[in-house]
């Protein structure tokens, strides 16, 4: 076996994981795309614009597990993370939705972190990095699903 090679095989698991991840921040592109189409009301401007940044961020996020893949000489997988359509297009069930979905997205993350540490200063850095903005995102979706003046943390479904 060839050094690159045997490089390679080190790595596949940390490859793996970084295309579940790249599928699931792909799969948040579709979700957070359809959720914005879905949107209506008075308040509905605000709400698809922030929508729409969430869809955009996913891809960036899928973009760098992407770069990362090929930087470990992997290879970007063309699948995307299941999507479940549940017809339920009010804000509130978006919102759940979104942040079941980034609860999941987290833990990939945090399995990622736990996989490279004390391995490779690079991808401990990329999941520490990741974990805390999809924390971010938990917050600030969990503080979109308070009833105006709670300041208690949401945590019904």
């Amino acid at each position: 076996m060839t050094k690159k090679e045997n490089a390679l095989k080190g790595n596949d698991k940390v490859i793996a994981m970084l295309n579940h991840i790249m599928e699931s921040e792909l799969a948040g592109v579709v979700r957070y795309t359809h959720y914005s189409l879905m949107v209506f009301g008075y308040n509905r401007l605000p709400i698809i614009s922030w929508l729409r940044g969430q869809a955009d961020e996913s891809l960036a996020h899928a973009h760098k597990a992407g770069e990362l893949i090929t930087h470990l000489g992997g290879h970007p997988s063309l699948a995307i993370g299941p999507l479940l359509e549940t017809h339920k297009h009010d804000i509130g069930d978006i919102l759940r939705e979104s942040l079941d979905h980034e609860g999941a997205a987290l833990q990939l993350y945090r399995d990622l972190l736990k996989e490279v540490e004390g391995v490779s200063v690079m991808l401990e850095e990329y999941a520490r990095t990741m974990i805390y903005t999809e924390e971010l995102h938990q917050g600030e979706v969990n503080k979109m699903l308070r009833k105006p003046g709670d300041v208690s943390v949401f945590s019904g479904h």
